[in-house]
């Protein structure tokens, strides 16, 4: 019993990043399975009163930019992604990049090391500036997590619902968390 309690505990933050790291692997499922008819697609309701799908994928790409510029200035911002000329392919590419970027901004600042580089979490230059922490995990994954859904529901909508496979394939974690070579499920803590 004593061996039992003398593991070393898993850090919770590395739980975390992983999340964060499935975060861009559902984005990257949605890209591969988008019908490219939708891609540029224009919305329903008032010209011009709303986001094609490649904008809103440009758009989250280019708010982790903003992220990581205002965050993490030490490590290299990708390049911006024109909402008006980007490829799916080119929009997968460039997620990939800043999800990465992300993810290192991440892991530092949830790192709990007194020497971190990443102290505070700035969201945009006019918003309040915010301590690096899981507060900052939440804010992301939540930023994405709403256009994910604006994603999946303006497909549908234009007529281009997305397969199953990408639809319902978002929320199955363990398959992702595996593709990604993490364990089957989220580091548990010892209790």
């Amino acid at each position: 019993m004593v061996a039992k309690f003398s593991r070393a505990r898993p850090n919770p933050h590395d739980s975390v990043v992983q999340t964060y790291a499935i975060n861009d692997a559902m984005n990257q499922l949605l890209l591969t399975r988008l019908d490219p008819r939708a891609w540029r697609a224009v919305p329903l309701g008032k010209k011009g009163s709303g986001r094609t799908i490649a904008a809103v994928f440009a758009h989250l790409h280019n708010v982790r930019r903003s992220w990581i510029r205002n965050s993490a200035p030490h490590l290299p911002c990708p390049a911006r992604l024109d909402p008006a000329r980007c490829t799916i392919k080119q929009a997968a590419a460039a997620h990939r990049k800043s999800a990465t970027q992300c993810l290192r901004m991440l892991a530092d600042a949830l790192s709990g090391d007194p020497k971190r580089r990443v102290a505070k979490f700035t969201r945009d230059g006019w918003m309040p500036t915010w301590p690096a922490s899981g507060t900052m995990f939440a804010y992301m994954f939540s930023h994405e997590a709403h256009h994910r859904g604006q994603i999946v529901m303006l497909a549908h909508q234009l007529g281009y619902r997305l397969p199953n496979e990408a639809a319902y394939g978002i929320w199955h974690w363990d398959k992702l968390w595996k593709q990604a070579g993490f364990k089957k499920r989220p580091i548990q803590p010892l209790v």
